[in-house]
Parts: structure tokens; C-alpha cells; sequence
């Protein structure tokens, strides 16, 4: 199965990862068709976007699932720290996303810059989506000091 175009900022990393940013009711099967096995949120629940009962609809697809909410006013270590861990609890396709694959694609720019990628080369994949350095974006500044690791 190809990838999809019709999910939100959609991102193939490699061939076990892949991210986007919202998922609407019918994803969490198409995931799993695709042959995705666990899924990792890290939007909030209650944000008008988010898919309703996510922990529901994953389960019914299949799914293993991990909700990390991550408020886009104040990422912290913490949570970048139960993503790594969430994200290297086995070598399962997983698909990350959040609303619209921000928070996602910054911690995976800071993700890839600790397992040794050069730091123009995991930036280049996070802009693909957003620069939170040259956006003007509400609480962009903080994501800039996240992804710079600035936040410790």
C-alpha cells in the first residue's frame, strides 16, 4: 500500500516510522493496513481537532497506542523523554502524529540529532512541515528553544 496524500502533513522517515499530523475516523484501520502496529499521539485530547476517543478507535484498528499530550504553549524534557522511550519500546512500525505534525516533526529533529544525524539534515526533514525559527506562530519561539535544547 502507498502512502497516503490525503492525511495531514504526512512524512515517511524510514521504513518503520512514519508521522502526520491529525487523523480522522478511518485512519486508525488504514494505519493498520498499511502495517503500522503502534501508534503515538502527542496532541491533546481535547483539542478541537484531536480524533475523538483515540484510545477506541486505535484499539479497535489493532493498534497499540501511546498518548503523550503535549501542550503547544510549554513542550518540556518530560515529554520528549516518554516519546523517546515510547518510540524505542520495540522496533514495531509506529506512526506518530499530533495536529499538525509540529510537535512531532520537532522532536524528531531533536531524536535524530542525538542518534548522530547532522543537525542541517534533521532540520531539513522538520521544515518539510514547519520552521518554528522563521514562523510566525504563536509560541513558535518556544518550540525554536525545544528543538535547540534550549528547554532543560
Amino acid at each position: 500500500m502507498s502512502d497516503p496524500t490525503d492525511i495531514r502533513n504526512w512524512l515517511r522517515l524510514s521504513d518503520r516510522v512514519t508521522t502526520s499530523g491529525k487523523l480522522e475516523p478511518a485512519d486508525p484501520q488504514r494505519l493498520a493496513d498499511m502495517g503500522v502496529k503502534r501508534v503515538i499521539n502527542l496532541a491533546l485530547a481535547d483539542h478541537p481537532e484531536a480524533l475523538p476517543d483515540a484510545d477506541a478507535a486505535m484499539a479497535a484498528a489493532g493498534l497499540g497506542y501511546t498518548h503523550i499530550p503535549v501542550p503547544f504553549d510549554a513542550p518540556e524534557e518530560a515529554h520528549y523523554r516518554a516519546f523517546v522511550t515510547a518510540l524505542e519500546a520495540d522496533e514495531a512500525p509506529v506512526h506518530v502524529h499530533c495536529i499538525m505534525n509540529w510537535r512531532v516533526s520537532a522532536f524528531f529533529c531533536r531524536y535524530h540529532r542525538e542518534r548522530g544525524m547532522d543537525d542541517a539534515e534533521a532540520r531539513a526533514l522538520m521544515h518539510k512541515v514547519w520552521d518554528p525559527v522563521t514562523m510566525d506562530y504563536a509560541n513558535a519561539d518556544k518550540w525554536a528553544a525545544f528543538v535547540a535544547g534550549e528547554d532543560d
